[in-house]
């Protein structure tokens, strides 16, 4: 039998932008499974109960690519 599936959003950080059917693109700490949040920036709906495929990041991470953002 599968695990169920978990996550709880800890922190709300940002929306980049919208849809017109109401889904965002969101920079937040999520904590997946019950482990430590980390930062997370995928396409919710509006209800945040359905995602869209995202990419989440450590602190660490999350610093270096601020780095080479802010070179370009």
């Amino acid at each position: 039998m599968a695990d169920e599936f978990s996550f709880e959003i800890t922190e709300k950080i940002g929306v980049l932008s919208t849809t017109k059917g109401g889904w965002a693109l969101e920079l937040n700490k999520v904590s997946w499974g019950g482990r430590p949040a980390k930062y997370d920036l995928r396409s919710w709906a509006p209800d945040h109960v359905k995602m869209g495929k995202g990419v989440t990041l450590t602190e660490e991470e999350l610093k270096e690519l601020g780095k080479i953002i802010q070179a370009l």
